[in-house]
C-alpha cells in the first residue's frame, strides 16, 4: 500500500484483539489484490440507547485502489449477538470488501460473463444522485455516462457506486461522452448497508 492503514475507534474503546484481527483481514486483502494503495477501517458504536442497553457495533471499511471511487463495505451486529468476539462482524464487512474486489478484477480482466448477445457488465464508478446521472466503467471503453432515465424498471434510487449493471451502450456520443442507452442493475457486488 502507497498508504500506511488507519484504524480508528469512535465512541468504543480500542482493543488490541481487535486491531490484529483488522490489520490480518487487510494483509489478506493485500495478498490477494495486490493494487490496494490504501485503507482505512472505523469501529464505532454508531448509536447509544437511552435504554441502557448494549449499543451494536459497528465496522465500516474504506478500501482506494487506483482508477476508482473507494471500495466501502459497512456492517454492525448488536453486542448481545458478539458475546465478547467480534471477529465474525469484521470477517462479515471484509468478505463484502473482497467480493468486490474480485468483481472489479473481474471486470477488467474482461472475465465477468455476459447476459445475451449485446451489452456490457460494468461497475457504477461516480454517481450524482441529485443531478440524476452517472458513470459506469466498462472493459476496453471510457466510462459510460447514464442518467435516471435509461435505469431499466425505475430502479436508479437502488444503484450506489460499486453496484454491478448490465449496459447497452448508445450507438452516438452525448455531450457527456460515450453513453449508454439501457442500464440494468444486477444483484450483485453491493455492499451491505
Amino acid at each position: 500500500m502507497e498508504r500506511p492503514l488507519q484504524i480508528a475507534f469512535k465512541n468504543v474503546e480500542s482493543s488490541a484483539s481487535l486491531e490484529t484481527l483488522v490489520r490480518d483481514r487487510v494483509e489478506r486483502l493485500q495478498r490477494f489484490h495486490p493494487n490496494i494503495t490504501g485503507a482505512r477501517v472505523v469501529v464505532e458504536v454508531p448509536h447509544r440507547s437511552p435504554e441502557g442497553a448494549k449499543p451494536p457495533l459497528g465496522i465500516a471499511v474504506e478500501i482506494d485502489v487506483p482508477g476508482r471511487s473507494p471500495v466501502i463495505a459497512k456492517g454492525q451486529q448488536e453486542r448481545r449477538e458478539l458475546k465478547g468476539d467480534s471477529s465474525a462482524i469484521v470477517n462479515r464487512v471484509f468478505e463484502a470488501v473482497e467480493r468486490q474486489l474480485e468483481q472489479i478484477t473481474a471486470i477488467r480482466k474482461g472475465e465477468v460473463k455476459q447476459h445475451g448477445s449485446a451489452g456490457d457488465t460494468g461497475v457504477v464508478v461516480r454517481l450524482f444522485r441529485e443531478q440524476n446521472y452517472g458513470f459506469i466503467e466498462v472493459k476496453d471503453s471510457p466510462d459510460l455516462y447514464f442518467s435516471s432515465d435509461v435505469v431499466g424498471n425505475g430502479s436508479f434510487e437502488s444503484i450506489k457506486v460499486g453496484s454491478i449493471v448490465h449496459v447497452t451502450r448508445a450507438t452516438t456520443e452525448g455531450p457527456m461522452g460515450p453513453q449508454a442507452s439501457s442500464v440494468k442493475l444486477m444483484g450483485a457486488g453491493r455492499s451491505p448497508s
